[in-house]
Formats: structure tokens, sequence, C-alpha cells
């Protein structure tokens, strides 16, 4: 059968492509009908760029480059050795990249329950990676926490803060609408980093103390550096943003080893496969299983995070949006339903 796949065929080229794939599942296959499909610009947008340190550290293989892991679909067919899901069912798609159809083993689904939305739902994979990077800071309630930057994970950071028992959540970024809604979304101070006294601003909020948990998502070195100068003594810095580029030094006796500051590397990789651990890390089942609990219940927002959705088709002229434009859209789904059914 015929799909469409975004590919990026050369550096700040984007193009939808077809190709085929089997209609009919073996084994524990399930064949998924893509409907949304959220993308990442951090990590898409390196890749989009061709940055450095874009794939685990390993040597980069260079175009094409196949991106997106965090869409929902609906099943229509499965092999005959699968357990877990039936033609109708609607699924959570991971590490499938930007596809029409998908046909993997079922072991890259989860279930969407009945009363939350497609498109909501498309957003529960790359929300478990802000869940992985508060989860890492192993919060205490009453503990004050700043979230670096405020795209899609940001965003997402600040309401897991808060429903971790963070008191007050500080936020920062230079927009001013991301600022703006972070606060609409829970935040207790928003922040200018780029504004005149910033680190003094962040202790007054905090007391003096400076911040205690830190989920640093920018990837900025500039950013980290940052972080350090308003970190409170024993802080600690969840890396969730991918520091790919270390342009600046950093005085790590001073700022690290002086203050007793713990940095927590926060990449998905880190993650167990099968069972979650106390120490933060918990499996991306267990973190989709918490997502739609909180979506559920009114207490995590999605829709407000997705400012724009557009067709596959429109790729190219979306990935020059956000990898050009100084205000981008934050969350920017793929609308496949009209793609290859």
């Amino acid at each position: 059968m015929k799909i469409h796949t975004v590919v990026f065929t050369a550096k700040e080229k984007a193009e939808l492509l077809e190709s085929e794939i089997p209609d009919v599942p073996v084994g524990s296959q399930v064949l998924v009908k893509t409907h949304f499909d959220l993308i990442s610009a951090g990590t898409e947008l390196a890749n989009y760029h061709a940055m450095p340190n874009i794939n685990g550290g390993y040597p980069d293989s260079g175009f094409p480059k196949y991106v997106g892991y965090s869409a929902s679909g609906v099943v229509k067919a499965v092999g005959p050795d699968v357990t877990r899901f039936k033609p109708g069912d609607r699924v959570v798609c991971s590490w499938l990249k930007h596809r029409s159809w998908f046909l993997a083993d079922e072991k890259s689904f989860y279930p969407i329950p009945d009363d939350v939305d497609m498109e909501s739902a498309a957003a529960a994979h790359l929300c478990s990676f802000p869940f992985l990077g508060v989860r890492r800071l192993q919060l205490q309630m009453g503990e004050s926490v700043m979230v670096a930057g405020l795209g899609l994970l940001g965003q997402f950071a600040v309401q897991l803060a808060r429903l971790n028992g963070a008191a007050p959540v500080l936020c920062c970024d230079y927009s001013p609408e991301r600022r703006a809604l972070a606060l609409k979304l829970g935040a207790d101070h928003a922040l200018d980093p780029g504004e005149e006294n910033f680190i003094k601003k962040v202790y007054d909020l905090t007391d003096g103390k400076g911040v205690d948990g830190i989920v640093e998502v920018t990837g900025f070195i500039s950013a980290l550096q940052q972080a350090l100068e308003y970190a409170a003594f024993h802080g600690r810095i969840s890396l969730l943003g991918c520091t790919r580029i270390s342009d600046q030094p950093i005085n790590f006796y001073r700022y690290v080893h002086c203050r007793g500051i713990s940095l927590l590397g926060a990449h998905t990789m880190v993650r167990p496969k099968f069972e979650s651990r106390p120490n933060g890390e918990w499996t991306e089942y267990d973190d989709y299983r918490t997502f739609f609990r909180y979506v559920r219940s009114g207490r995590l927002k999605v829709t407000p995070i997705i400012s724009l959705k557009v067709s596959p088709r429109d790729a190219d002229a979306v990935y020059q949006k956000l990898g050009f434009e100084k205000n981008p859209p934050l969350g920017v789904l793929f609308d496949w339903r009209d793609i290859d059914e």
C-alpha cells in the first residue's frame, strides 16, 4: 500500500515523499492510520539545521533524515499474534516518524482512553520527556522550581512541576507570549532571562536562597550558566534540553563543586525498559498512563499549547516557520487524516 512520509532530504529542506508498505500485518505487527502527529521542534530543528550531537553523540549519518515520534492514530488491522489491540482501537504511536500509516510491532502503541481527544493524545509521548525531566529532580513539596525555556517541553514542565508540589514555580523565556501562556498554565512567576538584574530577581522570589530544582529546556550553554548562578546550594539541575553545542566554558569548580550542585542527565534514553524506578526514572508506558490521568482530570492542559494544525503537504513551509521566524509557532500538529486514507 502507498504511504507518505515527511523527510528532510537536504539541509533545511522538507519534502513529503511516497513509498510502499505491506497492507497485511504479520506476527505481532499492527497497521495504524495516523490522525495527528506532533512536531518536536527542538530535536527536529537540530536535524533540519544539521547541528552536531543529534544522534546520541554518535556520528551523524547525513541526509535524508526521518524525524517525528509522537502521534495518534486508529488501528486498521492486526497480525495473528497481537494480543493488545483490535481494529478500531485508538492508539498513541511512539518513535515511528512523520508518516501517514504505521506498520510496527504492537509494543510501539498504547491505548487512548475513550474520553481523550486524538489531538491531545498525540502529545502523550512527547510529554513523557518533561515527565522525566521533572521526576529526575525528586522534588519535595514546597521546593522552588525554575523551568528555563518555554517551548513545548517547558510548557508541560511548568504544569508538571506544580503538580509535583513545587512552590513557587518560576519560569523564564525571551518570548512575552510564551511567558504569558506559562502563567495561564500555572506558573507563579514568568521572567525574561535577558532583563536587567534577572539573577537578583530570582533570588528575591526564593527568599534569597536560590532555586532548589531547575529544568533546563533550552539546550544553550548560556542558559545553563545562568541556571548555575541562580541555583540554591545543593540544588539540582535537570538537563532536559539537549545541549548540542558547548560554545562557552563553565567554571565547574566555582559553580558546581563548591556549591554541591547536581547536574542530572534527563535524555529519554536513560529510561528503564520494563520497570519504573523510585529515583525518578519511569517507563514510557507508566508516563503515558499518568499523562492520561492528568488530562482526563483537567490537571494537565494540552490544547492551549497547540497553536497550529497543518497538512503534511505544507511541511516545507512549516519547518521554514519553525526554523527561521523570530516568533515561531509553539505546538504544531500534522493532520494526516486525508492523506492516503
